[in-house]
C-alpha cells in the first residue's frame, strides 16, 4: 500500500460527493418543471434523481490475502459513483390548477416528484460528508508533512 493511498481514498469521496450534491442542486432547481423529458410524444415532469456509489475494487493481492485470512493491506480504495438513476417509485404530485399549459382536461397538473425538505436533508448529509472526507485529508497530510520532518 502507498502512502499515497489515504490521500486517494479521501479525494475519490470528496469526488463522489461533489458529484451526488450537484445532482441534489439539479433536482431542486426542477422542483417546478413540468416539461422534464418527452416520452411517447408527451411531456412528463422532471423525476428526482440519485446517485449510487459502490467501493473501488483492489488488486488481485488484497484479495487473495483477504480470502486467506491474512488482513495485510485490506484498506479501502476509495469509492466511485456507480450510477445516477431517476427516482421511478415516488409518484408524481397532482396540483389542481387549471389555468397552467400542462393541465389535463380535469385541471390537474404532474409536478415533479422532488420534495424540497427531502433535498435539503439529503443535501446537509452530503455536505457533511464532505467535510468528514476534507478533515480526513488534512489528517492524512499533516501525519506525511510530519514523516518528513522526522526524517530531518
Amino acid at each position: 500500500m502507498s502512502i499515497f493511498q489515504s490521500l486517494n481514498t479521501s479525494a475519490s469521496a470528496l469526488t463522489a460527493q461533489r458529484l451526488r450534491m450537484d445532482v441534489i442542486s439539479s433536482n431542486m432547481a426542477n422542483v417546478e418543471t413540468t416539461r422534464g423529458k418527452m416520452v411517447n410524444g408527451e411531456w412528463q415532469p422532471y423525476r428526482r434523481k440519485t446517485v449510487s456509489f459502490k467501493p473501488i475494487e483492489g488488486q488481485f493481492s488484497t484479495m487473495l490475502n483477504a480470502a486467506i485470512g491474512n488482513n495485510k493491506g485490506t484498506a479501502g480504495y476509495g469509492v466511485t459513483v456507480s450510477a445516477i438513476n431517476e427516482d421511478l417509485e415516488t409518484p408524481f404530485k397532482l396540483v389542481f390548477d387549471p389555468t397552467h399549459p400542462d393541465a389535463n382536461e380535469d385541471g390537474y397538473v404532474q409536478m415533479p416528484n422532488v420534495d424540497p425538505l427531502r433535498e435539503m436533508i439529503d443535501l446537509m448529509s452530503a455536505t457533511r460528508s464532505y467535510e468528514a472526507n476534507i478533515t480526513v485529508l488534512n489528517a492524512n497530510k499533516s501525519m506525511l508533512m510530519k514523516a518528513l520532518e522526522i526524517g530531518k
